[in-house]
């Protein structure tokens, strides 16, 4: 006698694994639709416009000798804006100075930052009777500064102005930088005394005579940072 219950049963399990698997490769295959949608946004200046940029840092010079309100200029490579030093400059004996003087301010537009004097070099396109550096290196320098206007000469050294260099013209720099304030908030004034020593000491294979009648076109530069 066949076993009948036995074969249904096993018809059964085989019919259930195979609807299984129908069930399962469904799964695998199906994909559903999905919604998308994408969002940007920018930097502005919250009118349309451009949002981020750089500031602007510029430093402006005046040697005008009342400091006159338009004579504010940018001069930013060597020899840069005229000094005129005082009466007598170009015929000092030992023992005679002479003086010159510029203001410093940040641009209108400029944000704040400090400025710092350099040693002298010689003046960029100037020419000067000096072959052998004799009256360069035998000159004196010194520089006051002072936040308030006041007389460059002889009564401005000290005084209550701030000494910013003192030594031999062609070493002689600051060491502490000045502050600006931004916008033309503030200006910083300078005088510049150069004199020649009394008594005067000839280099080397040199004399006194050899001093006579020589010119010089020292240049200054003042670094600035923001």
């Amino acid at each position: 006698m066949q076993n009948t219950q036995g074969r249904g049963s096993s018809r059964r399990k085989i019919f259930a694994l195979t609807a299984g698997a129908a069930v399962l490769g469904l799964g695998v295959t199906a994909t559903l639709a999905a919604w998308t949608d994408t969002e940007w946004v920018f930097g502005g200046d919250g009118t349309g416009g451009p949002g981020i940029g750089t500031s602007s840092f510029e430093v402006q010079q005046n040697t005008d000798p009342a400091f006159a309100a338009g004579a504010w200029t940018d001069e930013e490579s060597n020899p840069g804006g005229e000094m005129t030093f005082s009466l007598g400059a170009l015929a000092l004996s030992p023992g005679d100075a002479t003086y010159a003087a510029v203001a410093l301010r940040t641009a209108p537009t400029s944000i704040a930052g400090e400025v710092l004097l350099n040693a002298a070099v010689d003046a960029a396109g100037i020419a000067a009777n000096d072959a052998d550096d004799l009256l360069f290196d035998a000159l004196s320098l010194r520089v006051v500064t002072a936040t308030a206007p006041f007389t460059c000469d002889a009564t401005a050294f000290g005084g209550a102005n701030t000494t910013v260099a003192s030594g031999a013209l062609a070493t002689a720099a600051g060491s502490v930088a000045q502050p600006l304030t931004a916008a033309a908030g503030s200006v910083q004034y300078y005088c510049f005394e150069v004199s020649l020593p009394d008594p005067l000491t000839p280099a080397a294979g040199f004399d006194l005579d050899d001093y006579m009648g020589l010119t010089v076109a020292p240049a200054w530069e003042f670094t600035a940072e923001s």
